[in-house]
């Protein structure tokens, strides 16, 4: 790396990143809005991608300008989410290999996530990947979410480092522009849902997480 200091632990975004959520949150919205004879057009999808699940369905009610209380929008879409969990959840792309490098290599890896903390739990246990990371952070260790840095602060604290010696993956703008205004090492990792999101500012954009410059740049 030309002589720059080397991200000394890595953080990982949940959704789209280390799960195919992305996927399964997509198909839940559209069953959410088709019910009520309305599209999830791509504004709205880019718009609503990395906030916490409370926000994103604010910005859905408002853009929509629904009239139902939030709640009842929550529990439907986690009553969706918890059927595709069962039945369609997946890792993606290069997740088990790139997590056993980084613990050969005796590095520390976390996840910071907008999620919440039983969703992750979930998430990361139904994947068997939980038991590789030393911490998570999620939406109940905040009270501001992505792209606000806070959940970045918090692992930087957590790590025992300065944000600059952390690698941050993500897949979307705003958890990107959560991580660089924190001062971390940004890596992008778009999917399908995310690919014309603006990336200015990272180090990198990587196609998955096999792209070798991922652990070049920690190794």
């Amino acid at each position: 790396m030309n002589g720059e200091i080397r991200p000394r632990a890595v953080v990982f975004d949940l959704d789209g990143v280390l799960a195919n959520t992305e996927d399964l949150y997509e198909h839940a919205c559209e069953t959410l809005l088709g019910r009520r004879g309305r599209t999830y057009d791509p504004p709205l999808r880019e718009a609503m991608m990395g906030r916490p699940a409370a926000d994103a369905i604010k910005l859905m009610i408002e853009t929509h300008e629904f009239t139902e209380p939030a709640d009842v929008f929550i529990l439907e879409c986690h009553e969706i989410m918890q059927v595709l969990l069962r039945t369609s959840l997946a890792p993606m792309p290069g997740v088990v290999e790139l997590l056993d490098r980084l613990v050969a290599a005796r590095l520390p890896i976390a996840v910071a996530t907008s999620a919440t903390r039983e969703y992750a739990e979930f998430v990361l246990t139904q994947l068997a990947i939980r038991q590789q990371f030393g911490f998570v952070l999620t939406a109940d260790d905040i009270t501001r979410g992505k792209p606000d840095p806070e959940i970045y602060h918090l692992a930087s604290r957590r790590l025992e480092m300065p944000a600059a010696r952390m690698m941050v993956i993500e897949d979307s703008a705003n958890g990107c522009r959560a991580a660089l205004a924190a001062g971390a090492f940004t890596v992008a990792v778009p999917n399908r849902h995310t690919a014309m999101h603006d990336f200015s500012g990272v180090r990198f954009i990587a196609e998955t997480l096999a792209d070798p410059r991922i652990v070049a740049a920690v190794e």
